[in-house]
């Protein structure tokens, strides 16, 4: 249910319920709304209910209609808004049933409390379920974090994360494959080596004769920390030092129950394994012709310890160029900390400080020369609020809001008129005429004497002229009293029209200032 309320005027306090259908206003006595003020037309406008929604329409008023500071001839109200008519300010007010309001406030305050948690239903497509699991499922751990640490302790700490793992998964495989090119290397010289042992002994390892065979050049190669030869027993014939015990170092042992399961394969595969301490272990088996079977068998197998330089300074280098990569990502992560930080809060920041200038009456809402939608409706809910907290302060101090007068206005402009030194007139925010020179006499035919407090309309003896002014003076008023201009022929001459209007601290246009300029 609708009803208009006076909050300004002779008929202040004074409250008019608003029927389902077409509500007239007036100061006709058959009106809906009988509104008996001076100045009002005796069918002024009509607002129309149609269930929640309301609809102004003016009548064809002599003094127009103005819905929140701008004459309309048509359009939509909601509760809050303000109607402007002479010598009165009524305000649209949608009244609910308060059962009703009650009744459902708690379950809906529940449900949307809940739904805003947890989110609701899942959507049935696949994009809508991820973004739903993402959001409500996911983003709980974090918004859990939230709640123990501040919001740039937790960016902070995320930018920590995200560099150490952008630069783990993209430097770190480069690493190891550089680590992996060296194995490979490695054994390939491990492999050589066994290659040595075998051409360089081959007539003791045809006779299997594994005491005779010479390997003394391992023990001058660089990069080799120790070898064990030993037969397919696991006896070790070389180095001297060792001679007929068996195995039992571990990278030995494993070298041997390597060589026990591939004796088939030809002697063709190598064993490679990173060790401790920066060493490569290289297993092959030595391979001799058997007489008898027609083929190469297994008699032996060679087991290199191999700690090459080239493997820890490749260990350097890679530790360095990790370090320095994550270095280089933090000093840009901090940077971009910075960025994402400041961007975010400055918005916020903003709407702080019109905030405040609004509760001291600087400003009467929340805007933002910053793109940012997430703050939209947030924004609005708080513009809401602020015209809330107006309306409540009226309220409580038990006065209106009232027009307010245009005589200070009118009176300033008019001064003007002494130098104007080109025809002028002055019109009150009624469009009515309240001062004008003698050049602007002689040129309109519109005498003071006879024409001061009546509309322009009225006085004109040429009604396109009066449109004209209206029109400007109605386009200067809503865009804050720039100047306005346009063109008339006034005795067959061409003018150039100048409207500018004074605004007073209620938003409403109180005088107008009009100047005629000839064309050319």
């Amino acid at each position: 249910m609708y009803k208009l309320v006076v909050i300004g005027g002779k008929l202040r306090g004074k409250e008019y319920e608003l029927e389902e259908g077409e509500n007239t206003l007036g100061r006709d006595p058959e009106c809906s709304v009988h509104f008996p003020v001076q100045g009002v037309s005796k069918k002024h406008m009509s607002i129309t209910v149609t269930s929640d929604v309301a609809y102004i329409k003016d009548l064809g008023s002599s003094n127009g209609t103005f819905l929140n500071g701008k004459i309309v001839k048509r359009g939509t109200v909601k509760s809050g808004d303000k109607i402007a008519l002479p010598d009165s300010i009524l305000q649209v007010v949608y009244v609910k049933e308060k059962k009703k309001v009650v009744k459902r406030k708690s379950a809906k305050m529940v449900d949307q409390e809940e739904e805003f948690y947890s989110g609701g239903a899942a959507p049935e497509n696949l994009p809508g379920k991820l973004k739903h699991f993402f959001k409500y499922k996911l983003m709980n751990i974090l918004h859990g974090i939230n709640e123990e640490y501040e919001w740039r302790v937790l960016l902070g700490i995320l930018l920590t994360i995200f560099s150490v793992l952008a630069i783990t998964l993209t430097i770190f495989p480069v690493l190891q494959d550089s680590k992996s090119i060296l194995l490979y290397e490695t054994s390939q010289r491990g492999a050589f080596y066994a290659d040595v042992i075998s051409r360089t002994n081959s007539r003791a390892l045809e006779q299997k004769e594994l005491d005779r065979v010479d390997s003394s050049f391992l023990e001058n190669e660089d990069g080799v920390k120790s070898y064990e030869l030993f037969d397919m027993e696991g006896r070790i014939v070389r180095p001297i030092a060792q001679l007929n015990k068996y195995i039992n170092d571990s990278f030995s042992v494993e070298a041997f129950d390597w060589a026990k399961k591939t004796k088939d394969d030809g002697g063709g595969s190598v064993l490679k394994k990173l060790l401790a301490d920066g060493e490569i272990g290289i297993g092959k088996k030595i391979m001799a012709y058997d007489m008898r079977v027609g083929r190469l068998i297994a008699v032996g197998v060679i087991a290199i310890r191999f700690q090459p330089k080239s493997l820890a300074v490749e260990a350097t280098k890679s530790s360095k160029a990790y370090l320095e990569s994550l270095t280089t990502t933090g000093l840009v992560a901090i940077f971009f900390f910075g960025f994402v930080y400041y961007l975010t809060i400055r918005p916020i920041e903003e709407m702080r400080f019109q905030i405040e200038e609004a509760l001291r009456g600087k400003r009467k809402g929340l805007d933002s020369s910053y793109l940012m939608e997430e703050l939209g409706p947030l924004r609005n809910s708080i513009n809401s609020l602020l015209q809330r907290i107006r309306e409540l302060n009226k309220e409580d101090d038990g006065d209106f809001e009232e027009m307010e007068s245009d005589e200070g206005y009118v009176n300033s402009l008019g001064e003007f008129l002494r130098g104007a030194g080109v025809p002028a007139l002055v019109l009150d925010s009624q469009k009515n005429v309240t001062r004008i020179n003698l050049e602007a006499e002689d040129l309109t035919g519109i005498r003071e004497s006879t024409a001061q407090g009546m509309s322009l309309l009225d006085v004109s003896r040429e009604k396109g002229f009066a449109a004209t002014v209206i029109e400007l003076c109605d386009n200067s008023a809503n865009n804050t009293g720039t100047n306005q201009s346009g063109e008339y022929e006034l005795g067959g001459i061409p003018y150039e029209v100048h409207v500018v209007s004074m605004v007073g601290k209620d938003g409403f246009a109180k005088a107008f200032y009009v100047t005629f300029l000839k064309d050319g």
